[in-house]
C-alpha cells in the first residue's frame, strides 16, 4: 500500500479500506463475503430479497424485454429522472404516504437510495457538522457524515425499550454543531417501526430547533401486525425541512435494477436538480421504464410479504428456544435481530457461524454501539422458504451448541 498517497487524501477518506491490502468483513465491502458463497455458505447479511435466486416477476421480465427490443435503452434520460415515471411515483405517495407533491418539482430518481441517501445529506453537512443518528442503524447512517466532513452522534435506541425513539437521548446530545437528524423508519437493523406518538415528538423538537431531517424509509412497504407506518415528512412543520428517501429494492425486490428516489420541497428540490448530473448522472433509462409498470402493478408485492411474514414467525419460533439468545418478533422487512451477547463477542460468533453452521451474517457491532453483541440475519435470501428454514436451523443448532460449551443456562 502506498502510504504517501494515502496521507493526501482527506482523512475521511484515508481511512476507508476496500479490501485490497486487508480482509474487509462488511458485506458489501471488498470480495470477501462473495467468497464465501463459492464455499456452499449460506449468504444471508446482504438485504437483496431473494438472493441469488432469480426473482423477477413474469410481467416485468416481459416490459423488460419489451422495452430493449425497441432499442431506446441505449439512450439517457434526464439526470432529474423519468417524466413518467415520477408521475407513477407521485400517485403512490399520495396513496401509501399520504404524501401531495408535485412530481415535476418534488421528486428526483436516483441510482438506488444508497447513493439518494448521501446526495440528500450532500447540500446540509459539511466540516464539523453533527447528524444525530439512532443507535443501532445502516451503517451508512454512521459513515456518511464523515465522508462529507461532519460527525455522525448515534443517539441509543434501548433494548429493553424495545428499541423506541428516547427524546430525552436527542435533547441530552443537541449541541450548536447539530444539523440534521438521519432517520431510518422502519429501522435497519432493528425492524422497528416507530410509533406516531414518538415521530410527533422527534418532530417537535427537529422544529424547535431548526434542524433538517432526512428519512430513509427503504423498508416501508414490508410492514406486519397492522403497524401504521408514518412518514415524518407529513407531520406539522416537517415538509418544508424533511428530504425523504425511498427504494424500489426491498419492497419489490429488484434490488439489481437501482432505482431509488427524493422526495423534498421546492427549495431543496431545486438544490437537488441543480447538482444532478454532477453527482448522480442518470439512473438506467431501462431500469427505470421497467419500475414505471412496477408502480403501476404492484400487486406481486403481495407474494412477496407472505413469505417475508412466515419467515419471520419461523425465526421467531426457532430462534426464541436457544439459550443465550435474545430476540424479538420482527415488526417490518425480511431480517431479524438477535442478541447473541450472552453467548460471546459477536465479531467471533459470526466467524463461528460460517465455520460452524454454514451461514454467513452481519456483525451488530457495524449497526453502531448499541449493535455490540447482536447479530443482523436477513431472512429474505432465497426464493424458497425450506431453504431459508434450513439455513436457520443450522444456525440454531449452532448456538446451541455454543450455549452448551459456554455453560449458558437452558430455557
Amino acid at each position: 500500500m502506498n502510504d504517501s498517497i494515502r496521507n493526501k487524501m482527506k482523512n475521511n477518506f484515508a481511512r476507508l479500506q476496500g479490501g485490497l491490502f486487508a480482509a474487509v468483513e462488511k458485506a458489501d465491502v471488498g470480495s470477501a463475503y462473495n467468497d464465501l458463497q463459492k464455499q456452499g455458505v449460506s449468504m444471508m447479511g446482504w438485504a437483496d430479497p431473494f438472493y441469488p435466486d432469480p426473482s423477477i416477476p413474469a410481467h416485468l421480465l416481459d416490459k423488460a424485454v419489451e422495452i430493449l427490443k425497441g432499442g431506446f435503452p441505449s439512450h439517457y434520460t434526464m439526470p432529474i429522472g423519468n417524466e413518467e415515471l415520477k408521475e407513477e411515483i407521485a400517485k403512490k405517495l399520495a396513496r401509501e404516504n399520504k404524501m401531495t407533491v408535485d412530481p415535476k418539482r418534488n421528486i428526483i430518481i436516483t441510482p438506488g437510495s444508497d447513493s439518494g441517501l448521501l446526495y440528500a445529506m450532500m447540500p446540509f453537512i459539511g466540516e464539523g457538522d453533527e447528524v444525530l443518528v439512532p443507535d443501532p442503524s445502516y451503517p451508512s447512517n454512521f459513515l456518511n457524515a464523515e465522508l462529507l466532513g461532519g460527525k455522525s452522534i448515534p443517539v441509543p435506541l434501548k433494548a429493553d425499550d424495545h428499541y423506541r425513539i428516547d427524546i430525552g437521548a436527542f435533547e441530552e446530545r443537541l449541541t450548536s454543531r447539530t444539523r440534521m437528524v438521519l432517520l431510518t423508519n422502519p429501522n435497519n437493523p432493528t425492524t422497528t417501526v416507530f410509533l406516531r406518538e414518538d415521530l410527533e415528538k422527534l418532530a417537535e423538537f427537529i422544529c424547535r430547533n431548526d434542524l433538517v431531517c432526512v428519512a430513509d424509509q427503504a423498508f416501508e412497504s414490508t410492514i406486519f401486525d397492522g403497524r401504521e407506518m408514518i412518514s415524518i415528512a407529513t407531520l406539522p412543520g416537517m415538509e418544508e425541512r424533511t428530504v425523504s428517501v425511498f427504494s424500489i429494492s426491498k419492497g419489490m425486490g429488484l434490488s439489481g435494477f437501482r432505482v431509488g428516489y427524493l422526495v423534498a420541497c421546492d427549495t431543496i428540490m431545486d438544490v437537488l436538480f441543480g447538482g444532478a448530473v454532477n453527482v448522480l448522472g442518470a439512473t438506467s433509462t431501462l431500469s427505470q421504464l421497467v419500475a414505471i409498470e412496477a408502480f403501476r402493478h404492484p400487486q406481486f408485492m403481495e407474494e412477496y410479504n407472505q413469505k417475508h411474514d412466515r419467515r419471520r414467525k419461523y425465526a421467531y419460533e426457532v430462534f426464541s428456544r436457544v439459550p443465550g439468545v435474545k430476540i424479538n418478533l420482527p415488526e417490518s422487512s425480511f431480517m431479524c435481530w438477535l442478541d447473541v451477547s450472552a453467548l460471546g463477542d459477536s465479531t467471533e460468533i459470526v466467524s463461528y457461524l460460517i465455520r460452524e453452521a454454514k451461514v454467513a451474517c452481519n456483525d451488530g457491532k457495524a449497526y453502531g454501539p448499541q449493535g455490540t453483541g447482536c447479530l443482523r440475519l436477513i431472512i429474505g435470501c432465497y426464493w424458497d422458504d425450506q431453504q431459508s428454514f434450513d439455513a436457520m436451523d443450522r444456525m440454531a443448532a449452532a448456538l446451541e451448541k455454543l450455549a452448551r460449551a459456554t455453560d449458558v443456562p437452558g430455557r
